[in-house]
């Protein structure tokens, strides 16, 4: 299966969630609290409908989403965005977190 970069506003539902959680970020590098280094993941997302809480932000790949119950807006800009994010993810140096 090839892998899909959903778009900024795509609504998900992650494996095991009960939540709805929508993106807000791709391609996010932060520190990892566990191992105190740098990792990146595909997404970052807050729940829906409440909406972005510093407190709470959720750190996910593609692979722990379950279920997509509306995918967001995608234009041409959109089309550029994830042929850069692409080359970007096959050159970087820093980890990818796997996420349970």
């Amino acid at each position: 299966m090839e892998k899909k970069l959903y778009p900024l506003g795509t609504i998900v539902y992650l494996k095991e969630g009960t939540q709805k959680v929508m993106v807000i970020g791709r391609g996010v590098v932060y520190q990892d609290e566990e191992t105190e280094s740098e990792v990146f993941v595909d997404y970052m997302g807050c729940s829906y409908p409440a909406g972005i809480d510093p407190n709470q932000t959720i750190f996910f790949n593609e692979e722990n989403i379950d279920q997509v119950v509306h995918e967001g807006f995608s234009d041409e800009e959109e089309q550029r965005f994830v042929k850069v994010y692409e080359e970007w993810e096959s050159d970087i140096t820093i980890p990818k977190k796997k996420i349970d």
